[in-house]
């Protein structure tokens, strides 16, 4: 005979696996479109700057509808939301595998981008309610988490078959058979939250909000080609600036704010958020000139290129279950802190990387990183969801989603800014203390290329020392988040 406490634990599981299918299916759609870039100017005959605006589109969207969705989920229930995501997720995939042009695949990505961004606080939410036990969650939270690394991962192995195979337009239509699957088990496993249907929708405050988000995401996606003092980053500071204190103004009185303010009054809640987005920025900034290094100096194909980053999913996956099974036997702030001091050392030992480099020399420092980063991953998204009330933790997830975003696109506009900066100025400095003895043309242009070559691994060399930086300080960071285990494993946060 089946005990009901047996089948309540199968469905726990059950939900985890139905909310891990919607994050890789949407994580895993954005790490293939750029694959597809290719092929998709040439179909449209498009340039490469208007192809740009296929990610740039909805790298927006997503950015301003996360914390939208993380309230109506709080307020209207969590599988209600969810499911509304995933549904338009879906259509809006179909609608991309058919578009005619460069400008209805862009309002397509963005219908994408709208229903994609409700997955993370939904999903985030579900799992926090779902596995209420501290540890049990950790441990959820982190196998969830540790799905993105794994749609970053297997995105170039899967897309790379598709796209050679059955074109660009596979990897908008491969969503609808998985999506159906996916969208059954969430009709069928994941219970409805208790929403408050009658709280009244911050409006203005989700349109300042977007406003505010789109201004600043947009110059950090496009500061670099147009420059970051031109005219359109200046007007995009001032939006930036202006409506982020407008929002302000009207979240902290509202009733019920897209961002609750209070969150920031909790110690626990703020400095795992300064820790995450420190981390994120460190991670993203260095391993988004990580691929173009090994294929521009190591001659790597996109696909071998795909293969190297293989343990980096293992190695997370690998890790998570470890971090959660040191809750209640280790402090949080030890092992977020010593997590990400790994994932520096694993950031510095890039700094070893030159043009004679092998394999090995690329699998080792992300091994290492990624298995810091994934041993902290639950501890840090447990903190967050435990830090608010019940029928806050949509919010609170946005919040951390929205920041991780923030922090991503910050870091690799910084480390493109610095790595074109620096390869310039060492280019100058090592072209003002060379000295050629000779008229030979072809030894000229020899030494000139080593002088070049010279310069960009000082300039990649100069990105991972100050990623692995900036992920030293999060580790010190880390060690001011306060909060305090009770026998039962869960966590009392103090103000």
């Amino acid at each position: 005979m089946i005990r009901m406490a047996d089948l309540r634990d199968n469905t726990r599981w059950l939900i985890l696996l139905t909310v891990i299918i919607g994050t890789f299916m949407g994580r895993l759609d954005q790490t293939i479109v750029n694959l597809a870039l290719p092929k998709i100017i040439s179909e449209f005959s498009i340039s490469v700057p208007d192809a740009g605006w296929i990610a740039t589109a909805y790298i927006l969207a997503n950015a301003i509808f996360v914390p939208v969705w993380g309230k109506l989920g709080d307020t209207q229930g969590r599988k209600k939301i969810y499911i509304l995501g995933f549904t338009i997720f879906i259509f809006g995939s179909v609608l991309a595998g058919l578009a005619w042009n460069l400008n209805s695949l862009i309002v397509f990505r963005i219908i994408q981008a709208i229903a994609g961004s409700a997955d993370y606080p939904t999903a985030m939410a579900i799992i926090a309610v779902t596995f209420r036990q501290g540890k049990e969650r950790a441990e959820a939270l982190g196998i969830w988490s540790a799905s993105f690394a794994a749609a970053a991962v297997f995105g170039p192995l899967l897309g790379g078959p598709l796209i050679d195979t059955f074109g660009w337009r596979s990897i908008f239509l491969v969503n609808l058979p998985v999506g159906i699957i996916g969208l059954i088990m969430a009709l069928i496993f994941v219970q409805e939250s208790k929403g408050r249907p009658t709280a009244k929708f911050d409006i203005w405050g989700a349109i300042t909000l977007g406003i505010c988000l789109s201004s600043f995401v947009l110059v950090l996606d496009q500061g670099l080609d147009w420059g970051w003092m031109s005219t359109n980053s200046l007007l995009c500071y001032f939006g930036t600036v202006v409506f982020g204190c407008i929002f302000y103004l009207i979240d902290s009185s509202h009733p019920e704010p897209i961002v609750d303010f209070k969150f920031f009054k909790i110690n626990a809640f703020v400095n795992a958020l300064v820790n995450n987005v420190v981390v994120f920025m460190g991670m993203m900034g260095g391993l988004f000139i990580l691929p173009v290094f090994v294929q521009t100096y190591l001659g790597y194909s996109a696909t071998e290129t795909g293969y190297l980053f293989m343990p980096m999913a293992f190695s997370m996956l690998i890790a998570a279950p470890i971090g959660s099974s040191l809750i209640g036997r280790v402090q949080p702030k030890y092992v977020i802190a010593f997590s990400t001091l790994l994932a520096a050392i694993g950031l510095f030992l890039f700094t070893g990387l030159d043009p004679r480099s092998g394999a090995l020399d690329l699998i080792l420092p992300i091994v290492i990183m990624a298995f810091g980063m994934g041993i902290g991953m639950p501890q840090r998204t447990n903190i967050i969801a435990s830090a608010v009330p019940e029928s806050e933790i949509g919010i609170a997830s946005s919040v951390l989603a929205l920041a991780r975003n923030i922090a991503g696109a910050f870091g690799i506009a910084l480390f493109a800014t610095i790595l074109k900066e620096s390869t310039g100025n060492y280019a100058l400095a090592l072209a003002q203390n060379t000295v050629i003895n000779t008229l030979d043309p072809m030894v000229k242009a020899e030494v000139i290329a080593l002088v070049a070559l010279k310069a960009q691994m000082l300039a990649y060399h100069e990105v991972f020392i100050i990623a692995s930086a900036i992920l030293l300080a999060g580790a010190a960071l880390a060690l001011t988040i306060k909060v305090k285990e009770t026998k039962t494993g869960r966590e009392v946060f103090a103000d």
